[in-house]
Parts: C-alpha cells; structure tokens; sequence
C-alpha cells in the first residue's frame, strides 16, 4: 500500500545553533471550531518522533501548530521577561491533500522563521 501524506515538524535553536529538544507542541485543526488533533515532545534532534498527521487522518484544510519555547529558552538559562516575549508561536497553514507537508521552527527567544519545508 502506498504511503499517503504526512506531517512533520522540527525545531533549531538559532540563538545557540542546535536542534531545540524538550519542546511541547500541539496540532490543531481549525475547520468548524479549534479541535486539537495531536501533541508531542520534540527530540534531541528537534523533532517528534513520529508524525503528527498521517495517512487518512492528514485532511485537507487550515491548522495551527503552537510551540511553547519560552519555557524552553528559560530552560536554558536565558533571561526572559515573564510571559516571554516569545512564549509560545502559533503557526497558521493549510495543507491540501495527501502531500508530505514540513513546518521547520528556526527560533532565538525574540524571533522566528518557519517556511514549507521538504
């Protein structure tokens, strides 16, 4: 049987240059009310460990993925203001079908970047 999409994530710790272990994450989807759809840790390489969506549970539509990194940069010793400046990033996206869709986090405790990626 022939694998359908997927959904993947990861995090990199720009500020320090490592992948961001130990990060809660949360999927929701947003189609007819906000209904969360998974959660997970991320890794020592900055990635849950399996999927976040697969197969026929990946539908097309708009979701949101919420990562809590305050707690992780404080972890770390940085010295935040409380909430964080950055407590938790929300990224909004829609995915279209049985593609294999990546949502990279490039994250310091004051900014962001993410992209689609491969």
């Amino acid at each position: 049987m022939a694998r359908m999409g997927q959904l993947t994530t990861h995090i990199l710790d720009t500020a320090n240059g490592i992948p961001a272990a130990g990060i809660d994450i949360r999927l929701f989807a947003l189609d007819g009310g906000r209904e969360l759809k998974a959660a997970g840790v991320t890794n020592a390489d900055g990635r849950c460990e399996h999927p976040l969506l697969m197969d026929e549970l990946l539908v097309a539509g708009e979701y949101e993925l919420e990562f809590d990194i305050g707690e992780y940069f404080r972890a770390r010793g940085a010295e935040l203001d409380d909430p964080a400046f950055l407590n938790t990033v929300v990224i909004r996206f829609a995915m279209h079908g049985d593609q294999h869709y990546h949502v990279p986090l490039l994250v310091s405790p004051w900014s962001y970047s993410t992209y689609r990626g491969s």
